[in-house]
């Protein structure tokens, strides 16, 4: 279990560790989901995006979607 500190601004501060073990660098986006009681963070990295590609029922648009910004976001780093 790590522990994190909220800061003024409503931020907290990923661990090295976790960050490399994710896969996330400078300017990853992060999925935050509710889940009763509880907030879970998922980055979205690569490999998320290939995951969810497969599973979302929009024939494509919306994935396509989701992996150009993913592009755009990789290319204004």
């Amino acid at each position: 279990m790590t522990i994190a500190t909220l800061t003024s601004k409503g931020q907290i501060v990923i661990p090295s560790r976790l960050r490399a073990r994710f896969g996330m660098k400078k300017g990853t986006r992060v999925i935050i989901e509710e889940r009763g009681d509880e907030m879970v963070l998922r980055p979205m990295t690569q490999g998320f995006i290939e995951k969810v590609a497969g599973i979302l029922s929009t024939k494509g648009r919306l994935s396509g979607k989701i992996i150009d910004e993913h592009k755009k976001a990789r290319i204004e780093e």
